[in-house]
């Protein structure tokens, strides 16, 4: 029995790190990544649509500290922590907000950071129950992945790479075994 040689594996490893980079870039940008004002104050995603949710966090204050925008209700973010906003769903595709964050010290101090929203969903509608016809929605349904991705995680892509080299190490070591038990 002989050992696999390292750079196959190598390679293959370094192969799958490349080939999903490009789809890690496009997810950031798709979903823009956090944008901050430099000393701390955060609004995650900085690109949203309109009824979308986004997260301020203030680890810049080290009191409570409020957040208000033009596009949501002012929040109060609790000490080294974060709270999620929902934007209003009547708010501008394409539009730069800003959202102004007060760090409740003695004296007070203020930054600011953009919000932009992208293009417009489909506006929510109430339903009626006494009508018996339903209509379906011109673009299909919309089934997403249902919030079971939150954000980008380097150390799960990393991990699930390593796993997916593994595997393909293991069959590549297992097909080589058996082609040279049927040689003998």
């Amino acid at each position: 029995m002989r050992a696999i040689p390292v750079t196959p594996v190598a390679l293959l490893g370094a192969a799958a790190l490349a080939l999903s980079a490009p789809a890690v870039t496009a997810y950031a940008a798709a979903t823009g990544g956090p944008s901050t004002s430099g000393s701390g104050y955060t609004v995650t995603p900085s690109v949203v649509a309109p009824g979308g949710q986004v997260t301020l966090a203030a680890k810049g204050c080290s009191t409570t500290a409020t957040a208000s925008s033009a596009v949501f209700d002012t929040v109060t973010i609790p000490t080294a922590g974060s709270v999620r906003a929902t934007v209003d769903w009547d708010a501008k595709p394409g539009a730069a907000y800003q959202v102004t964050f007060t760090c409740n010290t003695s004296p007070s101090s203020t930054a600011t950071v953009n919000l932009t929203i992208s293009a417009a969903t489909s506006t929510p509608t109430a339903s009626s129950t006494s009508s018996a016809v339903s209509t379906a929605s011109p673009a299909g349904v919309q089934g997403g992945l249902g919030g079971s991705i939150n954000s980008v995680n380097s150390g799960k892509i990393v991990a699930g790479t390593a796993l997916a080299v593994a595997a393909a190490a293991g069959t590549v070591f297992m097909v080589r075994r058996r082609k040279e038990s049927r040689s003998h």
